[in-house]
């Protein structure tokens, strides 16, 4: 501690400057002293801290020792684990893991017992209920048993002989259940068919029958088996929609189709005290079709009678519910239907526009049928394709006419072209008198005479025209072209108290009508008028003819038919053209073929050439008179079938080509004699 207080000492001094000797002293002896202080201080402060840190040392000293205590202890029970306890573990964990595969296999085991024995319980109560003709309880019996085969077969990894056997147990049981279940269906529902395989004639039709046996006897109330639980046994075995789609097949065929298609048949019911029996029979009857009211009211009777004492039945389980009539209507509707719209509504289209009017009672009728068909659970739905196709008669009438009309057009355009008739000026197509253009909802068009005695007055030229001069001159046309006229006729005036779209139809059918005409005629009678001068005439004089009236055929029921046809589509004038070219092309065609043999007579006549020669004579002789023959046999069949004007000009023609080519050969002699004499 001296070199330190040496060394403040001197810092002091250095510091305070001078001093005095006794001043130095005294202070040196109080820092010496103060020093002495601060050194007991800190000793005492040291003893203090080190008293303090012994214990912990200890302790810590102590805490070292019990943790080598501790790890030897981890060290031996370490080795004592591996060596003793891990070996105990695994052999546990060993034995564990059997005891489980052992349990799930005993587990296994036991549900697979469990489940046999399900299986043979159901068999058992299957058999019970089977001898007592309890058919649903046995059903649902063998379809518990089915569920636990399907279930053991499921199990993989656990194949048992036994399935197989159990699997053909259940089959046989299965087939000898729905053996027991025909036979009691066939008890039910008895078909009486006739024996002819011609089961489609009315006479066959006639003796068949149908008896429901589903009203039972007192006596059979407690052995024989409802109805309801037949059909539900099949429904639970799911047979059921085979047996009714036959039973839906056979109802068709032998009861609903034909009294659609045989208006004379009529349904006879008999009720029994346990049967009940339906059958036919045939009264006299002149229609060709049965009408849709008639039909309706025998189909529904059958349905009524059906629902009654069979289809009313509802049959229900964990997995279905319904009733026979909902399953046979969606089986059998759709045929049925189309049968009726085929074989009835069809028919009973009106032909004629004011007949449509009448229609409304079939499609009530329609409507009622319908109604009482859902009523017995038959039908679903708003509304079905059968009441759709009565409602929209309009359509169906457009197009039946139209076809129809293209038909009855086809055949006389296909009939004999050589049946004629005589048209004069005054020939007129046979129709009723055409309403006024100005009546109903038409356009009023104010009438020419009108409109030229208001707007002329008294500049009326005094000069008339005759009222001949725009007919078609005097002539002979074909009976089959007149009827097709007036059919043409008949139909644009059908259209103009037609609706708008039936209108439209029947305007552009009557186009059809003479644009198959452009078509058919000429290919189908074109060998005949190719070789026949006579049809060929007629021919020419049938295309006249109705281009004449093509003129003024849209023209005459413009304003009558519907406002979109008004607007200048009515019209037949662009067919014109064409008519009148088929006409002049097959007529002139066989103008060049008479041509044609006129000259190959002539020129078999020599020339003319050396007449005194006899055999000269005769050739020049003989083809004259060939020609003259040719000539009066075409005069013979032209002159009363073509018009005066053509008649002459095409008579005229060929005699001009006769005498042309006579004086042409003549008139070659008398230059080569000419010419001869010259040189």
């Amino acid at each position: 501690m001296a070199a330190p207080a040496g060394s403040l000492v001197a810092a002091v001094l250095a510091h305070s400057g001078r001093l005095d000797k006794e001043d130095l002293g005294t202070r040196i002896g109080r820092l010496s002293r103060r020093v002495e202080e601060l050194k007991g201080e800190v000793c005492n402060m040291i003893n203090k801290k080190y008293n303090e840190f012994l214990p912990s040392m200890q302790s810590a000293e102590e805490l070292v020792s019990q943790v080598e205590g501790l790890s030897s202890n981890i060290d031996l029970l370490k080795a004592g684990i591996e060596n003793e306890v891990q070996r105990d573990l695994n052999v546990a964990v060993a034995e564990f893991t059997e005891l489980k595969q052992q349990l799930e296999r005993d587990t296994l085991v036991l549900s697979v017992l469990k489940k046999l024995q399900e299986f043979d319980i159901a068999i058992k109560e299957y058999n019970t209920a089977l001898l007592e003709k309890k058919y649903v309880a046995a059903a649902q019996q063998l379809e518990t048993a089915r569920s636990n085969l399907k279930m053991l077969e499921s199990r993989k990894g656990f194949e048992l002989k036994i399935l197989k056997a159990l699997g053909t147990e259940l089959t046989v049981q299965t087939q000898n259940m729905l053996y027991h279940l025909g036979e009691e269906w066939q008890k039910l529902a008895v078909w009486k068919l006739p024996p002819s395989k011609e089961s489609s004639s009315l006479e066959s039709v006639v003796h068949s029958e149908l008896h429901l046996h589903t009203v039972p006897s007192k006596e059979e109330e407690i052995a024989g088996p409802p109805v309801a639980s037949v059909l539900q046994a099949f429904a639970v075995l799911g047979e059921l929609h085979t047996k009714l789609k036959i039973f839906g097949q056979l109802l068709l065929k032998y009861i609903l189709k034909p009294l659609i298609s045989y208006p004379s048949l009529q349904p006879c019911t008999e009720e029994q005290s346990d049967v009940f029996i339906l059958r036919f029979k045939s009264k006299e009857s002149s229609l060709d079709h049965s009408s849709p009211v008639e039909v309706f009211d025998k189909i529904r009777l059958v349905f009524e009678v059906l629902h009654k004492y069979l289809l009313s039945s509802r049959l229900s389980s964990h997995k279905f519910s319904f009733t026979l009539a909902e399953l046979l209507g969606d089986m059998i509707w759709e045929e049925l239907s189309d049968c009726l719209i085929q074989n009835c509504l069809v028919n009973s289209i009106p032909t004629n526009s004011s007949k449509l009017e009448q229609y409304i009672e079939v499609i009530k009728s329609t409507e009622e049928f319908e109604k009482a068909l859902k009523n017995m659970q038959f039908l679903k739905g708003d509304t079905t394709d059968l009441l759709k196709y009565a409602r929209n008669v309009n359509s169906h009438f457009a197009n039946k006419k139209c076809q129809d009309v293209i038909v009855a057009a086809r055949n006389l355009m296909t009939s004999e072209i050589h049946n004629t008739v005589k048209i004069i000026p005054d020939s007129c197509v046979a129709l009723p008198r055409l309403p006024d253009p100005g009546a109903g909802d038409r356009s009023k068009m104010p009438k020419a005479s009108e409109v030229l005695h208001n707007d002329m007055g008294n500049l009326e030229n005094k000069t008339k025209l005759s009222q001949y001069t725009f007919s078609l001159p005097t002539c002979r046309i074909s009976s089959s072209v007149e009827k097709l006229m007036e059919l043409a006729y008949q139909t644009l005036l059908e259209a103009t108290s037609s609706t708008d779209q039936c209108c439209i139809q029947l305007f552009y059918s009557v186009r059809n009508i003479f644009q198959l005409f452009y078509d058919v005629v000429p290919t189908y009678h074109k060998e005949n008028l190719q070789k026949l001068p006579q049809l060929a005439a007629i021919h020419h004089n049938n295309c006249m003819y109705i281009a004449h009236h093509l003129l003024t055929l849209g023209h005459q029921f413009r304003y009558r038919l519907t406002n979109i046809l008004c607007d200048g589509a009515a019209t037949f004038v662009d067919l014109v053209p064409g008519f009148r070219r088929l006409g002049m092309e097959c007529f002139l065609a066989q103008m060049r073929v008479q041509k044609g043999e006129i000259l190959e007579r002539l020129s078999s006549a020599r020339n003319f050439s050396n007449m005194d020669d006899e055999e000269n004579y005769c050739a020049a002789n003989k083809a004259i008179r060939q020609v003259l023959h040719q000539l009066k046999r075409l005069g013979k069949v032209w002159q009363d079938v073509l018009p005066v004007n053509v008649y002459c000009k095409a008579m005229g023609t060929l005699l001009n080509t006769a005498l042309t080519e006579i004086v042409t050969r003549i008139a070659a002699l008398e230059v080569t004699a000419f010419v001869t004499s010259t040189c």
